[in-house]
């Protein structure tokens, strides 16, 4: 097994975790427990969709990315900003002074994110004229809804697009302009994206549908919005770097993608639960007339990332009044050095199988029986109070050896009631006590 198959960018601070159940109750794939009042993520089951890290009051959950100082490594610096970076500012009506910026931190060359997004739409039309995709076509731009699909949707993994994200274009275009400007070698140059989330930062190291990255690191949306803040106003000449067009900003917000495909019969759905349930009807029923998802994990789209510090809506607003802007605007049309071929998987995407109960299949029809049958006897109220999500994981943690009936308060207190009952019966049991005013006790 290839020992980065599992990596991860969300993790645990025991020391900061109470022991609360909100994130267990808001995990889409049921990877958290809570066990001996502290949280436990199972790694096979998590996505990085970053809910816990939204949801947890005591901030024990967070996402592992680089730091801008990792930058100073390489002697070209290279940032692709997620359009997402743009509606963080407050009074920021010019893209410009924001990549501007970005060189005061230290980066010695900017290429949008944004930008890249022109050839994915373009050749995504193309695929989609060519009418060999299975519909509905799902987006594959956020690796949270395809990692998704490959532990709870694995009929669904034909429909994935199978496109690399604008992300990894970005990164491409950006490395090879970088050696055409220095004459340096790709691996002096470093090239850092600038996320919204911590999926982004799980699948640099976990690539989905390639072997490798074109991407050396990935820093916070929060860390750069932090240093980026008290500099703005001081910068006198903004440089003109942007070259993306409005098409491309929109892809911050939910339906940007979609709607830049010039088709009717789309379908834009964001927020993780959200996605489940419409991952399900598509499931139940292939027949949908739609000829294309867009699903994105977090609400509102890659502006209500968990690494984000502008709220969600009014990060939105800002998005839309920078795109229309842009669209007033007249964008040199700038070439991608990407060719379409480059774009496409060369890693299949496979089904993993998170429910596998054993091995050997006879013992695991056995403990899928015994599952059931535990099921059946515990109250179904998914209270969480047992530190699972719900009575089905708590049968199946059970049956795992992960756990035990009494985990669950209300057999706890059933088992704690038959106890005081049996005690009161042995009572009655026992031989009679002897009164003080017994005569014969005391001869009399």
């Amino acid at each position: 097994m290839n020992e980065n198959l599992y990596y991860h960018s969300v993790r645990l601070d025991k020391d900061r975790c109470k022991g609360c159940i909100n994130c267990i109750k808001h995990c889409p794939t049921e990877a958290i427990r809570v066990r001996d009042g502290k949280a436990k993520i199972i790694k096979e089951r998590c996505i990085d969709c970053g809910e816990c890290i939204r949801v947890c009051p005591y901030q024990a959950k967070s996402a592992v990315t680089e730091h801008l100082d990792d930058i100073f490594n390489f002697r070209y610096k290279v940032a692709i900003p997620a359009p997402t970076l743009y509606g963080q500012f407050n009074n920021v009506k010019d893209i410009n002074l924001i990549l501007t910026g970005l060189k005061y931190l230290g980066f010695d060359d900017i290429y949008e994110v944004a930008k890249a997004t022109e050839i994915v739409t373009d050749y995504t039309k193309k695929l989609m004229a060519e009418g060999k995709l299975v519909k509905p076509i799902i987006n594959s731009a956020c690796p949270t809804v395809i990692r998704l699909i490959t532990v709870r949707f694995p009929g669904l993994i034909d429909h994935i697009l199978p496109l690399i994200s604008p992300m990894e274009t970005a990164a491409i275009a950006a490395r090879r302009e970088a050696v055409e400007k220095t004459g340096l070698s790709p691996s002096e140059i470093g090239v850092f994206f600038i996320s919204p989330c911590a999926a982004k930062a799980t699948s640099i190291r976990s690539p989905l549908g390639r072997d490798y990255t074109p991407i050396d690191g990935v820093l916070s949306m929060k860390e750069i919005y932090l240093k980026l803040l008290p500099i703005l106003g001081k910068i006198e000449t903004i440089e003109p770097l942007s070259t993306c067009a409005f098409e491309g900003v929109r892809w911050a917000n939910s339906g940007g993608e979609a709607s830049a495909l010039d088709t009717e019969k789309y379908v834009a759905v964001d927020g993780i639960h959200n996605v489940i349930k419409l991952l399900e009807e598509i499931e139940d029923d292939e027949k949908l007339d739609i000829d294309f998802v867009e699903a994105l994990a977090c609400t509102g789209g890659c502006v209500g990332g968990p690494l984000n510090v502008e709220n969600t809506f009014v990060a939105k607003t800002k998005i839309k009044k920078l795109a229309q802007e842009l669209k007033q605007q007249k964008q040199k049309h700038v070439p991608i050095p990407v060719a379409e071929e480059e774009l496409l998987w060369d890693v299949p995407i496979t089904y993993r199988n998170i429910m596998n109960l054993d091995e050997d299949m006879s013992a695991a029809m056995r403990k899928m029986e015994r599952m059931q049958e535990i099921y059946r006897s515990l109250p179904q109220l998914d209270c969480g109070s047992c530190g699972a999500p719900n009575c089905k994981s708590l049968a199946e943690d059970i049956v795992r050896g992960f756990a035990t009936e009494t985990d669950c308060i209300y057999k706890l207190r059933e088992k704690v009631r038959d106890l005081a009952r049996q005690m009161v019966e042995l009572e009655d049991e026992m031989p009679g006590v002897f009164k003080a005013d017994d005569k014969e006790y005391y001869g009399r």
